[in-house]
């Protein structure tokens, strides 16, 4: 990651728009706040992803990202295109910026922890867990980027199309050991088994992991959609035209998503196409209702927050994760003798003393988002944007 301190000036949209930035932000500022609750114990139902089949607004949060990744893919490359410099240059700043995030995505997964018996340790490469959040954003992040990079709009709708198709064919029709074809349970599902085959010992949960392999097939979809809606926000129309075209394509996934659904359910865990669909959909209205509030009507004041977020995404996420990380390894005496977490001390002491539980944890979950936002606001009035 490398900090740069110059001055961010918003762009018309062949270059940097503010609501993709406030877009940005508000993911940012949603996965912060569903990661940290103070307790896991006491969360609020939309604050929990769903068990399996179905949706919550936590469940939301990742496509979102991943859209945006999409965008921003074609806002950047339209940026350097007009500053000039090869294809194969281009290509190895994809490389080197996609080895950077998963990297740092295992950096995560392998931050040192107290392990059963109480000692501090570093995950044992034999069971570090390799799919991850950042882990997808980079593979999907590559090939997004190399799809742009060498096809029309037309061949990435066509990708993104057969992905999803092809998915769906893999899942319906290939049959799984013991459990036959088109089983969707968690444990029968064909992604899970990939994963139990080709990552044992190295997933979130044994009977499966939420950013495995196969599933990172419709997830690279997700992020070509992210592409086309950069194209049509970088098109000659009229910023009325862009929003209206925003809505009407959004409303025609969230209907085509909800449809499949009834055939393929919407799961995020398996990544299912009607996600992709439907959540797909509601990136695109969200960020229509973006653009047309700050880039269209001027009303920027109330998305102050979420621009600084969004400029500094990518490294508050990694920061607040690592720091989350540090708070729970340093460790207090009670009086009684029993040790306990500084993350725990704090949410015992200042909110679970004398709130009921799921409001004390979605409190230290909000002071959390709020921690890190007065961290960002230092950077972002020093004007520095930290990247990879």
């Amino acid at each position: 990651m490398e900090a740069t301190t110059n001055e961010y000036q918003p762009e018309p949209l062949r270059g940097r728009t503010l609501a993709l930035d406030v877009f940005r932000g508000i993911t940012i500022a949603g996965m912060i706040l569903v990661n940290n609750p103070g307790s896991w114990s006491a969360i609020y139902p939309p604050l929990a992803h769903a068990e399996w089949h179905g949706w919550t607004p936590t469940d939301f949060i990742f496509p979102f990202f991943l859209f945006i990744v999409g965008v921003s893919i074609t806002l950047a490359f339209a940026r350097r295109a007009g500053g000039g410099g090869s294809r194969k240059d281009l290509l190895w700043k994809i490389v080197r910026r996609t080895l950077v995030i998963f990297a740092l995505g295992l950096v995560l997964a392998g931050f040192p922890h107290y392990d059963a018996s109480g000692h501090l340790s570093i995950y044992d490469l034999s069971t570090i867990r390799i799919p991850g959040v950042l882990q997808r954003i980079a593979v999907c992040y590559f090939f997004a980027s190399v799809i742009s990079l060498y096809t029309s709009a037309r061949t990435q709708t066509l990708v993104a199309l057969a992905l999803l198709v092809i998915y769906w064919l893999l899942l319906r029709f290939v049959p799984v050991p013991g459990f036959g074809a088109g089983d969707l349970s968690m444990q029968g599902n064909l992604a899970a088994h990939v994963d139990r085959a080709l990552l044992a010992g190295h997933t979130w949960k044994p009977l499966y992991d939420p950013e495995g392999i196969l599933s990172t097939i419709p997830a690279i979809a997700t992020t070509l959609a992210g592409v086309l809606t950069g194209q049509w926000l970088r098109s000659e129309r009229t910023p009325p035209d862009k929003v209206a075209g925003l809505f009407v394509a959004g409303a025609g996934l969230v209907v085509a998503g909800w449809a499949w659904h009834f055939w393929f359910p919407i799961n995020k865990a398996l990544w299912t196409s009607s996600y992709v669909l439907f959540t797909a959909g509601l990136a695109l209205q969200l960020l229509g209702v973006c653009y047309w509030l700050v880039d269209i009507k001027n009303y920027r004041r109330w998305a102050t927050p979420f621009r600084i977020f969004g400029t500094n995404a990518l490294a508050v996420f990694f920061l607040s994760g690592i720091f989350e990380r540090i708070m729970s390894l340093i460790k207090f005496t009670r009086a009684g003798g029993s040790q306990v977490s500084s993350k725990t001390l704090i949410y015992e002491t200042l909110f679970a003393s004398w709130a009921a539980p799921v409001n004390a944890s979605l409190l230290y979950a909000v002071c959390y988002v709020l921690f890190w936002l007065a961290l960002m606001t230092i950077l972002y009035r020093k004007r520095i944007f930290i990247k990879v």
